[in-house]
C-alpha cells in the first residue's frame, strides 16, 4: 500500500544533520563509490568465490528492519522457506511508517549497523547514496558465485531495477552508476473510478487532462442528484509533504512534458516556474477547488483511498494500490464498484507515469555482506515474488515474468481494468523525478506552494517565488 504521505520534517532534520557529519568519513573513503565497476572499490562481493552455493552462509542470522506494510506481510510470511534454503537465520523489527524512516536513518548515520538488511523507497537512495551508508549491489550481482543463475537479472522490469541506480550526482539520470538497493514491490499512479456514478451520469473515463478537470466538476454537481450524496469528482493528496507531488499531480506534470529541473552548466536550475508549468499548476488547483474534497490542504493517501471506498469520491488520482485496497470483494462500500484506467494522455499522446518503488538494500556497515546479500536475492527472487503477488498483496509484480503468470492475472482480473491499466502503462512508468540530495526538502516546499495557488494566490508570483529560493538551495 503507498504508506508514504507523512509529514518528512524530523526525517529531512536526521538526515541532514547525519549527511553533515559524514562528510569526513566520505573524504577518508576515497571515490570508489558508484562507479557501478565493482573494481577498485574493495567490494566484500570479490571474497565471493567458487560455484554458486545457496548454503555458503549456513548458520549466520540476518538482522533486517522493517516498515509496517503488506510487502513485509508477504515476506515474513515466507521467512521459513529462507532459511530452509539456506541455513540463515532472519531476526527483524517492523515499525510503521510514521517512524520507520527516522529510525533507519538514525541507525544509517551512526556507521553501527545494527540491521544488515532493510526495506527503503528508491527516493532515498538520493538522501542515503552518497554519504556513502548503502553497499553498491553491482558487483554482487555481477559476481557468478555471488548470485545463482536462477535469480535472472534480465527478468526484472528494466526501468524498475533502473530506479534505484545512480551515479550520485544531482542531476544525473538514474540507471548509470551504482545499484544501491533491488526493485521489491511498486506503485504506479493512475486513476481509479466508481463505475456506478459513472453509469448512472453517463460519463467515461477521461482522456485528456482538461477532459479530467471537467468530469471532475461534473461528477461533483450531479453525483448528489443521483443519489450520491456528498460525492465529489475526483481524491487527490493535498498535504504539505512531498508525498503530495508525486502522485497524480507529478504524474499528469510529466505527461505534459514538463520537468522540475534542467541541468545547466553541470548545476541544477528550478523549471516547476516554466510558462507551461505555471499553467499546469494553476488548473490543477482550479481542477481540485471545483471537484476536489473540501478538506484537501489535510488530504493525504488514506484519506483519498477511504473516500473512494466510502463513495465519497468518484475518481482517485493517485497509487494504484489505494485504490486496489478498497476494491476487492467486501473490503469497501464500492468494492465491487471500482475500475482501473491509465488516466488521461498529455497532449502528445503520452502516458508517462510517476511511481513510488519499495526496494530492499544493505547497510554498506554490514559485517555480515554475504548472508545479506543471499537473503536480498531470495526476496527479490521469481520464488518468493511470485508467492507474494498470488498469495499474497504484491499487486505490481517486479519481475515480468510474475506479471504474466497466469494464476497473477487470473486473479488480478476480478479488478475490472487492473491488468489491462497495468500493461498499459508499466514500460512508461519511471521516476519522472531529477535525482538530487534535496528531494524531499524541494518537494515539500512545492506542495505549499501548490497549497498557496489553491488558496487563491497567483501562481506565477508563487512559482517564481519558489524556484528562486530553490535555486539558492540546490545550486
Amino acid at each position: 500500500m503507498d504508506m508514504h504521505a507523512h509529514d518528512r520534517r524530523r526525517f529531512l532534520a536526521i538526515g541532514a544533520a547525519a549527511a553533515a557529519s559524514a562528510a569526513p568519513l566520505l573524504t577518508a573513503c576515497g571515490a570508489g563509490f558508484g562507479d557501478g565497476t565493482g573494481k577498485g572499490d574493495g567490494s566484500a562481493a570479490d571474497d565471493v568465490t567458487g560455484s554458486f552455493d545457496w548454503k555458503r552462509a549456513e548458520g549466520r542470522t540476518v538482522k533486517a528492519l522493517l516498515n509496517k506494510h503488506p510487502y513485509t506481510d508477504a515476506l515474513i510470511a515466507d521467512l521459513k522457506a529462507f532459511t530452509e534454503k539456506t541455513g540463515i537465520k532472519v531476526e527483524y523489527d517492523v515499525f510503521p511508517e510514521d517512524n520507520y524512516f527516522d529510525k533507519l536513518t538514525v541507525d544509517l548515520s551512526s556507521g553501527r549497523a545494527s540491521y544488515d538488511v532493510f526495506m527503503l523507497g528508491a527516493y532515498m537512495v538520493w538522501q542515503y547514496g552518497p554519504p556513502g551508508w548503502l553497499e553498491d549491489l553491482g558487483p554482487w550481482m555481477r559476481n557468478s558465485s555471488a548470485t545463482g543463475a536462477e535469480w535472472d537479472q534480465a527478468d526484472f522490469f528494466p526501468n524498475l531495477l533502473a530506479s534505484d541506480q545512480w551515479s550520485l550526482k544531482a542531476g544525473a539520470p538514474l540507471g548509470q552508476g551504482g545499484q544501491y538497493a533491488l526493485p521489491w514491490g511498486w506503485e504506479t499512479n493512475v486513476v481509479a473510478y466508481n463505475t456506478e456514478v459513472f453509469k448512472k451520469l453517463g460519463l467515461k473515463p477521461a482522456e485528456t487532462f482538461d477532459e479530467l478537470r471537467e468530469m471532475a466538476g461534473a461528477i461533483t454537481r450531479r453525483a448528489p442528484g443521483a443519489g450520491f450524496d456528498g460525492m465529489y469528482g475526483v481524491a487527490v493528496r493535498g498535504s504539505r509533504s512531498w508525498a503530495t507531488i508525486h502522485p497524480g499531480f507529478m504524474t499528469m506534470f510529466a505527461r505534459g512534458g514538463l520537468k522540475d529541473f534542467t541541468v545547466e552548466g553541470g548545476k541544477l536550475k528550478p523549471a516547476m516556474n516554466s510558462p507551461e508549468a505555471i499553467a499546469f499548476t494553476r488548473d490543477w488547483a482550479e481542477m481540485v477547488k471545483k471537484g476536489g474534497p473540501p478538506s484537501w490542504t489535510s488530504y493525504t493517501w488514506y484519506q483519498c483511498s477511504s473516500d473512494l471506498g466510502a463513495k465519497k469520491a468518484g475518481m482517485l488520482f493517485d497509487a494504484d494500490t489505494a485504490a486496489y485496497f478498497q476494491a476487492v470483494k467486501g473490503a469497501s462500500p464500492a468494492s465491487g464498484k471500482i475500475a482501473f484506467h491509465p488516466g488521461p494522455k498529455g497532449p502528445d499522446g503520452s502516458l508517462a507515469t510517476n511511481m513510488w518503488i519499495w526496494s530492499l538494500g544493505m547497510n554498506a556497515k554490514s559485517r555480515n555482506k554475504s548472508a545479506a546479500w543471499l537473503f536480498l536475492q531470495w526476496a527479490t527472487g521469481k520464488e518468493h515474488l511470485s508467492k507474494g503477488a498470488i498469495e499474497y498483496n504484491h499487486i505490481d509484480p517486479v519481475r515480468k515474468s510474475v506479471s504474466q503468470d497466469p494464476a497473477y492475472k487470473d486473479k488480478m482480473r476480478a479488478i475490472p481494468g487492473f491488468i489491462e491499466t497495468f500493461e498499459t502503462v508499466v514500460d512508461q512508468t519511471k521516476i519522472q523525478f531529477t535525482p538530487q540530495e534535496q528531494f524531499f526538502d524541494a518537494t515539500t516546499s512545492w506542495a505549499a506552494a501548490l497549497q498557496e495557488i489553491y488558496g487563491g494566490k497567483n501562481a506565477s508570483s508563487v512559482l517564481n517565488g519558489l524556484a528562486g529560493d530553490l535555486a539558492s538551495k540546490v545550486g
